[in-house]
């Protein structure tokens, strides 16, 4: 195992009705700027709770963040918490909102261009505090200090991350995701069951915990996901679901152990350039890089082959060459396709993908920095 420092200051609230604790997590004298994506939080009910729950506090509302959250928005809601004298930001909604507020409560704080801290990865050493009540299970981001944060007009998608920009607290109530549409629910599985593999494999280090406890976790999502579509008001299996996303990237699993991280990269410029879902590209992409790089990750491969999808017959090649087709089945089981192709997306642009790589500094990606140019056109064109 490598030697590691872990620590995660955020507090979560887990668990039906829960929403009603924002009382004693915020000053009372607080000015809160709640930020949401579109208007579902309203049908649902959820901005009624949390208003309620807020009490006689100043708050506002900011809608209309994005998946894959645009520089252009988020300024709109920095320069609207400027106006309002905000000093508590509170994300309602999923991985993107939560991303999205993260960024708002870094450039609050920064002296200077905030796209710097995406361009030019300017240290953030401090942020505005916010908490965050999680309505889609998938990104990790109510647990960790990330953000991925989208350019329209430059066509970027670039992640930051620092030690300011954990939430303060996290609720977490199962019962706010009864209402997503099928489509959320496939993206978040995919979402959390790639961030579990990028950490899980790669090349063995004796890290017997952090193994068994991923194994686990994608365990758990082979059985939890097709569940949370066939009976998307069963609190065990939402439960479940929520709490394996958010363990999937709060840094336990990731403790003293390499990370990859390539088919997120990968995956960021299509998002980019084709307007993909996150997930969507996650799906493509990591069959591919698995198929490419199988030998690089042979042991893990074998590993995974055996303690999760229970491959145990058969060559080593057979059981790696199962072990990716279980991942592809698995994320076409739960409706996201798994080629470009699905997407009416062919081959034409993957030198535009390849010259955005090199654009961004990704030319020595994964666990071993050999993920070059070539290696990832490989990947593209395996993907199409």
């Amino acid at each position: 195992m490598q030697n590691f420092t872990f620590h995660n200051p955020t507090r979560i609230i887990f668990g039906e009705g829960q929403i009603a604790a924002l009382d004693s997590e915020l000053p009372h004298d607080a000015r809160v700027l709640i930020t949401s994506g579109g208007s579902s939080i309203k049908r649902n009910g959820v901005l009624e709770q949390v208003q309620t729950a807020l009490g006689e506090r100043a708050s506002f509302v900011f809608s209309g963040i994005e998946p894959n959250p645009t520089y252009e928005t988020l300024m709109q809601a920095v320069e609207l918490a400027r106006e309002k004298n905000i000093d508590f930001l509170l994300a309602v909604g999923g991985g993107s909102v939560i991303d999205g507020t993260k960024f708002i409560a870094a450039a609050l704080k920064f002296d200077g261009e905030p796209w710097d801290i995406l361009a030019k990865q300017a240290e953030v050493n401090d942020a505005m505090p916010f908490g965050s009540v999680l309505t889609l299970p998938a990104t990790g981001s109510e647990m960790n200090n990330g953000s991925v944060i989208s350019y329209r007009a430059k066509g970027d998608k670039l992640p930051f991350r620092s030690d300011a920009t954990y939430p303060r607290f996290s609720i977490l109530d199962p019962t706010t995701t009864y209402s997503l549409p099928p489509r959320q629910i496939a993206n978040g599985v995919v979402d959390a069951f790639v961030h579990i593999v990028e950490q899980y494999l790669t090349y063995p280090v004796d890290a017997k915990v952090q193994d068994r406890l991923a194994e686990g976790l994608l365990i758990t999502l082979t059985e939890v996901g097709p569940q949370a579509l066939a009976e998307p008001h069963n609190y065990g299996v939402r439960a479940n679901l929520m709490w394996t996303a958010t363990l999937a990237l709060n840094g336990l699993i990731g403790a003293g152990v390499p990370q990859d991280w390539a088919t997120h990269m990968l995956g960021h410029e299509i998002t980019a350039l084709h307007g993909l879902d996150h997930a969507q590209t996650l799906a493509v992409v990591l069959p591919a890089m698995l198929t490419v790089r199988r030998e690089q990750k042979r042991a893990k491969l074998l590993q995974y082959a055996e303690r999760v999808w229970n491959l145990m017959e058969g060559s080593e090649d057979e059981r790696i060459t199962a072990a990716i087709t279980a991942t592809r089945e698995f994320f076409e089981r739960m409706t996201v396709p798994t080629h470009l192709r699905d997407y009416e997306i062919g081959g034409d642009s993957i030198e535009t993908l390849i010259a955005k790589l090199k654009e961004h500094g990704m030319t020595a990606l994964g666990e071993h920095g050999d993920v070059t140019p070539e290696v990832s056109r490989q990947v593209y064109q395996l993907a199409v």
